[in-house]
């Protein structure tokens, strides 16, 4: 394995062990690493040119496994500890380190009306979509209206929670009242009720992922923005608050640290 299908590999380790954290969005770290628009253009051009992408694929899902592996444990037990709020402003501070690369992608070079517009269009989806009311698929299956249709759409949904950045797809679930069947369907190894869901979820990927594909390649400016301001948007979900007496500075110190090694992450990519 080359340099570079390493340094794929380690990213998706980090990817894989953050999203672990509750409020960090797997598609922001891709995004801050700069590996998301060669993700989204591995899963949109897959039946095109399949073994490319399936290497790509592969390398990214085996580090990001890996990673969930080896730090899930440790980070949900620093979850339990002092250190839940520091590392919450660690991931704060990592996003923040994300953001020059992000302008750099979307070929700013100078601050304009768009550089705020554009974020500021991110963010409002984000703010809309936390209005959605809680269970609604679960109201619509009470009335008798699940049959297929409705987990085949709730997988369209749930993909696009897993290709944007910034989006929590558990939050997702549990809007729309989708959260405890799946989780129970998962632990007790009922696959059945399941495959209606992973169609949507699958079809969903490709869709989404050829939408951004196109988006990204014609009109980079507004699509890396708009990305940027759904990444903004979920960041109160991961902020703990100001932190009293002696936490207000390690956090300070913990939110430096961040920037710094996303900043530094981020230009490597």
């Amino acid at each position: 394995m080359g340099k570079g299908q390493m340094e794929f590999f380690a990213k998706g380790m980090w990817i894989g062990g953050t999203m672990t954290v509750p409020g960090v969005s797997g598609g922001s770290m891709a995004m801050i690493l700069g590996i998301y628009d060669k993700l989204i253009q591995a899963v949109s051009r897959f039946f095109r040119t399949p073994a490319e992408s399936m290497g790509i694929l592969f390398r990214f899902l085996a580090g990001a496994a890996l990673g969930m592996v080896l730090f899930s444990r440790l980070i949900t037990w620093l979850l339990t500890t002092r250190a839940n709020v520091p590392l919450r402003f660690f991931f704060l501070g990592a996003v923040a380190g994300g953001i020059p690369m992000i302008y750099r992608k979307a070929g700013i070079r100078r601050l304009g009306w768009e550089t705020v517009a554009y974020p500021a269009i991110g963010i409002l989806a984000v703010v809309l979509l936390s209005f959605l009311p809680a269970g609604v698929f679960l109201q619509a299956e009470m009335t008798g209206g699940r049959n297929l249709i409705l987990p085949l759409l709730g997988g369209v949904i749930i993909a696009a929670g897993l290709v944007l950045p910034g989006i929590s797809v558990s939050q997702m679930l549990y809007m729309l009242g989708m959260y405890e069947s799946i989780m129970k369907s998962i632990s007790s190894l009922d696959i059945l009720p399941l495959i209606p869901l992973g169609i949507g979820v699958a079809g969903g990927t490709f869709l989404v992922a050829s939408l951004l594909e196109g988006l990204l390649k014609r009109y980079p400016q507004p699509a890396y923005l708009i990305i940027l301001g759904f990444m903004l948007g979920s960041l109160p979900e991961l902020y703990p608050g100001i932190p009293a007496g002696a936490g207000l500075m390690g956090s300070g110190a913990a939110a430096a640290a961040g920037f710094w090694v996303l900043f530094w992450m981020s230009s490597k990519g």
